[in-house]
């Protein structure tokens, strides 16, 4: 009997190493602690949707889920780290080598100096695309600020991880929002905190040499969950525990944050965006199963 499990072992961790860090219709398991319970958002289904287990230096850090028509991340997930909003500085673009080239890399890598964007862009944007796209400016899902560490900073950098934003929205609106979920999480959440950020599309893109190129987000979203919370903490943050959510028009007008529910979020989400009726951001909505009264 002990034989049959140790094999049983064995083969279950070499399928993991198989397919560690490549883009996926499936995640391995190291890729899934991202996700709170594991589990990613449900209800988000088409052909050109694809996960990425963002690698960079040898780690993976989160977990996208990348449109590769739109070319444009629908969702980033990650562990938020308790940090003091330090920008990063001075870390090139990247992109992922493995949306639409073989390649023996597991992770994203730098633009290359004198690059020939066509090994790159049939299926992700590429630096070329925001040159001449004056009106937005490239908005990362998940943020470095939302992160501690230089390398994992660092891994936010790459395009598989970037929309266009408007920069009044950017700069004025999101960014001080992200600043507020920070001092959030740093203040009152004692164990993980699992945040997803996305976008919904309108249509609308960008083009480059009169061919459409990148999808522009028409609303971005974000949800976090942390079910081990202060409970002590004042009222006005307590009742934003163990969940709690927020979204925005990324327009130069009308685009202030609005703070809802996970529950509210995932039903304006149902009303603007393609998902079907079992779309889910979290497990239960991020209610913890010892929570959940019986009736």
């Amino acid at each position: 009997m002990a034989f049959w499990v140790q094999t049983a072992f064995l083969l279950i961790n070499i399928i993991a190493l198989a397919v560690r860090g490549r883009v996926e219709k499936e995640l391995s398991p190291e890729c899934r602690e991202f996700l709170y319970m594991g589990t990613p958002p449900t209800g988000l289904q088409h052909h050109s949707l694809q996960f990425i287990c963002q690698r960079y230096n040898k780690k993976p850090r989160y977990v996208t889920l990348y449109n590769t028509v739109d070319r444009i991340p629908v969702y980033s997930a990650y562990t938020f780290k308790r940090s003091d909003g330090e920008k990063c500085v001075d870390v090139p673009w990247m992109y992922e080598p493995q949306l639409s080239t073989l390649s023996d890399t597991d992770e994203m890598q730098p633009f290359p100096r004198g690059y020939m964007h066509m090994n790159f862009e049939d299926t992700q944007a590429v630096l070329d695309d925001y040159t001449n796209a004056i009106i937005y400016e490239r908005g990362t899902l998940n943020p470095d600020e939302h992160q501690d560490e230089p390398e994992d900073k660092a891994s936010t950098y790459t395009l598989t991880n970037v929309v266009p934003i408007v920069p009044d929205f950017n700069n004025r609106v999101w960014n001080k929002q992200e600043h507020i979920i920070r001092k959030r999480l740093n203040n009152y959440c004692h164990g993980t905190a699992y945040i997803v950020t996305g976008i919904t599309t309108s249509g609308k893109m960008i083009r480059r040499q009169n061919i459409n190129r990148i999808a522009v987000p028409m609303y971005l979203w974000s949800a976090y969950c942390c079910v081990d919370f202060d409970h002590n903490a004042p009222y006005d943050e307590r009742y934003k525990f163990p969940s709690f959510a927020h979204y925005g028009l990324n327009e130069e007008d009308n685009n202030e944050v609005v703070e809802i529910s996970v529950q509210k979020l995932k039903e304006f989400l149902k009303k603007t965006t393609f998902v079907d009726l079992n779309f889910q951001i979290f497990v239960s909505d991020c209610v913890p199963p010892a929570s959940i009264k019986i009736k």
